[in-house]
């Protein structure tokens, strides 16, 4: 059943919208048998790769680091990666084409049909931890049916901090109650809850695959649960 209040969602990107681990895995694979490269573990680049995420941008958000757009982070993170994983060989143009992997992330299979239902009666957006340049192209490429994009560096705050979730209803000209935020991850509902939008919950339980150890199921009562953004698209009214 739709919520009536609603007149937007948006978006948590990684995880939620996109497939980022097996996506990195596929490319890196395919990078390295083009570039000659053996024996790389793509899997475990991926896995402390994605690992290196919440402690860069905690450090930014703590005031331990200057604002720093996520492109930066990622590239910041790649290069502590590279004598892990005996990529020390990598030329700067491939370690720039590496890090822009970000960018090239896959949908999940229900993500865009999904999306595309619900902008036939919502205003959609990311409201998502990377940059703009980051979102675009991954819009771009992925065919996702944004109306606009709020990145972290239009508001140079990372989630949760609130100056993402009220910056976005600001944005849109809204009251907290007519957004939703809808993610995998219940501490980003969470968060958004606490200030005041309203939550949908998809289950991505094969996010971080044999590693992942929580977001199995929704653990807060919020407004929406799914397992698909098909699902969210029926609990919508689309």
């Amino acid at each position: 059943m739709a919520v009536p209040e609603v007149k937007a969602l948006v978006f948590d990107t990684f995880g939620t919208v996109v497939d980022w681990r097996s996506s990195i895995i596929r490319q890196g694979e395919i990078f390295g048998r083009d570039r000659n490269l053996s024996g790389i573990d793509w899997t475990g680049l991926a896995d402390q790769w994605r690992a290196g995420y919440a402690p860069s941008m905690d450090r930014v958000r703590r005031g331990e680091q200057e604002w720093t757009p996520l492109d930066k982070l990622h590239r910041q993170r790649l290069e502590e990666l590279i004598p892990q994983f005996g990529l020390e060989s990598l030329s700067e143009d491939d370690r720039d084409w590496l890090c822009r992997v970000w960018h090239r992330l896959d949908p999940w299979p229900d993500t865009v049909p999904g999306l595309r239902r619900l902008a036939q009666r919502y205003l959609l957006a990311p409201l998502s931890n990377g940059n703009v340049t980051l979102l675009a192209n991954m819009a771009k490429r992925a065919g996702l049916p944004w109306d606009c994009i709020f990145a972290s560096d239009i508001f140079k705050h990372y989630k949760p901090d609130p100056e993402t979730y009220l910056g976005a209803v600001e944005l849109l000209g809204m009251k907290p109650g007519e957004v939703m935020m809808v993610a995998a991850h219940n501490y980003d509902l969470q968060a958004a809850a606490s200030h005041g939008l309203r939550t949908g919950y998809i289950n991505r339980p094969t996010e971080y695959g044999p590693l992942q150890v929580r977001d199995f199921e929704a653990t807060g009562d919020w407004d929406v649960i799914g397992d698909s953004m098909e699902d969210i698209a029926d609990a919508m009214g689309c």
